[in-house]
């Protein structure tokens, strides 16, 4: 199996000047099909629709907690609302000042094996796939990675899943 044929077509994607209120609706509305499911990352694409970061729930959730205090015991401190407080300040920041910038991919060809082995190895959950010019095609997610695995390791001889 090969990636272009677990891949999610990504239509959806982000720019670096984005903002991160415009990147967390879009996050929160994104389609799977005909659904709005939403997604936990999103590629970002330069004005030429090259890949130049990923940015995901965790980098947004970075964003809005303050660095110094992973520094603290969190559990002596109650600041309600400060968290919100952050977010809402935290809006206008641009999506190439949070985005991850150093991105794993795999070339639509990738074998599942190789998917695989980026995803374990660099504990990431989705795989932005390049065509052969370098442009990003659609995201293979951990879960259907999975679920391939998975149905190949149910199937039967005659193709049933138990």
């Amino acid at each position: 199996m090969k990636a272009k044929e677990l891949m999610i077509p990504s239509p959806e994607y982000l720019h670096p000047d984005d903002t991160l209120r415009t990147a967390v609706n879009l996050l929160r509305t994104a389609r799977r099909d005909e659904d709005k499911l939403g997604t936990k990352g999103l590629p970002v694409l330069d004005e030429n629709s090259k890949l130049v970061g990923m940015l995901s729930m965790a980098d947004i959730l970075r964003a809005v907690f303050p660095f110094y205090m992973g520094m603290m015991e969190l559990g002596e401190f109650s600041w309600d609302g400060m968290v919100e407080e952050v977010a809402a300040k935290s809006e206008d920041k641009h999506v190439d000042n949070v985005m991850s910038k150093n991105v794993i991919t795999v070339n639509e060809d990738a074998s599942l094996m190789e998917c695989i082995d980026h995803m374990l190895k660099n504990r990431i959950k989705r795989l932005p796939v390049l065509n052969k010019e370098g442009r990003v095609v659609g995201m293979l997610y951990e879960r259907d990675v999975f679920f391939a695995v998975t149905k190949a390791m149910l199937e039967k001889e005659g193709g049933a899943i138990e």
